[in-house]
């Protein structure tokens, strides 16, 4: 990414504006000091689309970073591929990279794991067909194994959606059509950690109102509110989208 071009065509300014503002910038000089002795040089740039600019320089610049640092250790895994680098790199956002980056990040053991560790795998890639003449319990029941710890039908089937829930969260494309989902038809709901105790966040104690109409404040709001210990935040989708919670 050329982040001088892309900022031009964001803002759609001259890419000689775009070049002095930044080389100013990095020289250290400050908005307001850029925004009234150097006109001539930012084709008389206000200070409100000076920080904007600067804003978003700082984001693009610790996106390639980031890109960066995830193809290096995806790199020294050995499981970099020509299409995940070049996905990558194509990443407009820090939660794409992340996202992209999520299977190859060092985890803690997780229920997953112990699943697969237990045999349960095949069973997953069972449940995963979707075939209509599949019955789950009778599927499972041929993975029932005390020495492996699958005591029953019930487990051995909790075990294979364990693997495919942590399947698809690892999946990009299913966490960005799911994050597309939630904020077109996601409610955010806060609650009070300790109803009795008097807070700034009083507000939010008990509050719900659609993700695509929140106002940014209010999300800062309850970001800091959850930070500090005082709300708990979650975001639920409508019955027949299953439900996602925000912690």
């Amino acid at each position: 990414m050329d982040i001088h071009q892309t900022l031009a065509a964001e803002f759609q300014l001259r890419q000689e504006q775009i070049d002095q503002t930044i080389a100013l910038l990095d020289d250290g000089k400050t908005i307001p000091f850029i925004a009234r002795y150097r006109k001539e040089a930012t084709g008389s740039l206000d200070d409100r689309v000076l920080h904007a600019i600067d804003t978003r320089l700082q984001y693009l610049r610790k996106l390639e970073q980031r890109k960066y640092e995830i193809v290096t250790a995806i790199e020294a895994q050995g499981k970099l591929t020509l299409q995940l680098q070049e996905k990558i790199e194509a990443a407009a956002t820090l939660v794409e990279a992340e996202d992209l980056y999520l299977p190859y990040r060092p985890k803690r053991k997780i229920r997953a794991s112990a699943a697969i560790a237990r045999g349960l795998e095949p069973l997953a890639r069972i449940l995963m067909e979707q075939d209509p003449q599949t019955i789950p319990e009778r599927e499972a029941a041929r993975f029932v194994d005390a020495e492996k710890e699958v005591a029953d039908a019930a487990a051995a089937l909790q075990g294979a959606q364990d693997i495919l829930a942590e399947e698809m969260a690892n999946d990009a494309d299913v966490r960005k059509q799911l994050r597309r989902l939630c904020q077109m038809t996601g409610t955010i709901e806060s609650r009070a950690v300790k109803p009795e105790e008097e807070t700034t966040y009083q507000n939010y104690y008990e509050h719900q109102e659609p993700l695509r109409k929140i106002a940014g404040h209010r999300i800062l709001a309850l970001d800091r509110g959850e930070r500090e210990g005082t709300l708990k935040v979650s975001v639920t989708l409508p019955e027949g989208h299953g439900a996602s919670v925000v912690t």
